[in-house]
């Protein structure tokens, strides 16, 4: 007869004596309490209405822990409901995009707490309404990486290089594993993670990590090109087609069609912009949104 007692004791042995844990969305035992922006330390946030600006601040490598993620997600979901804000920006105050986590972070009595709220920032990202354009003038390691794999759209310029590093100390980063087969395939993915080393700015625009690769003199004005055709839009509209690109992902083919058909037939219809849309086309007019 198998000695149970032995067997388990084995799997705690394994596990380092950490419990097995699932997740289900939150490893929490319950909601945990997100940061209101005046409470920010980490994140500085404007608004220029049609644009929002969220600037990561903690010197000087943009190290994530706990508090931080949390205040990226608090971030995106203050300006959700927002009709004047049409996108938003996610950039650097440093020379340095994200350096990745805290080394202090990667302790098992911390992880679940951190993954949940690493978790939550990229959801916000996701299921944030306004396009999130995240602009990258330097290093984009580890977490950062996969905050940038999580944005929208991407502006990077030759000073930027991204890499998954975690398998040189005995990880892997669990977030980047999902989304970097989406964005790559799964073959180049699979060598982002299990060499960990970096790529260029490049070499990341030509994998598709990266949108518009532009000289450093040229950011900016770059970031406002990439954001003057979509601030023109109505948010509106906006929020769903971007509903309608990410929501199939991961889907089969026909699946994906059906998604995106019952969006534009029973919630884009139902949108004043939507009619107003038409109107001005018929009419030969420039249409005159109410980002509802």
């Amino acid at each position: 007869m198998a000695d149970h007692r032995g067997n388990n004791s084995g799997d705690n042995r394994r596990n380092n004596g950490v419990p097995k844990q699932s997740f289900s969305g939150s490893l929490l035992s319950g909601p945990a309490e997100t940061p209101k922006p005046e409470a920010f330390r980490h994140l500085l946030l404007r608004v220029e209405p049609p644009v929002a600006r969220l600037t990561l601040n903690r010197p000087e490598h943009n190290l994530l822990d706990e508090p931080m993620l949390r205040e990226i997600a608090g971030g995106l979901e203050s300006l959700a409901g927002r009709e004047d804000v049409k996108a938003i920006v996610l950039d650097s105050a440093a020379k340095v995009f994200c350096g990745g986590m805290d080394v202090r972070e990667y302790t098992p009595e911390r992880a679940f707490q951190v993954l949940d709220a690493f978790h939550a920032a990229c959801t916000a990202m996701m299921q944030c309404p306004r396009p999130v354009v995240v602009v990258v003038d330097g290093p984009a390691i580890g977490g950062g990486a996969e905050l940038v794999a999580f944005g929208d759209l991407v502006v990077a310029t030759p000073r930027a290089r991204f890499a998954l590093p975690e398998i040189t100390i005995g990880m892997f980063p669990p977030l980047a594993s999902t989304m970097f087969p989406y964005l790559v395939g799964p073959k180049l993915a699979l060598e982002l993670v299990l060499t960990g080393e970096a790529v260029s700015a490049e070499r990341a625009r030509d994998l598709g990590l990266v949108n518009r690769l532009v000289p450093e003199n040229q950011l900016q004005q770059a970031v406002a090109d990439l954001l003057a055709p979509i601030t023109s839009q109505s948010s509106a509209v906006l929020a769903m087609a971007k509903k309608a690109v990410l929501g199939g992902m991961g889907l089969s083919l026909s699946n994906a069609l059906r998604f995106s058909m019952d969006i534009f037939l029973n919630e884009l219809y139902h949108l004043e912009d939507s009619r107003e849309g038409l109107r001005a086309l018929i009419e030969k007019r420039k249409p005159e949104w109410k980002n509802r």
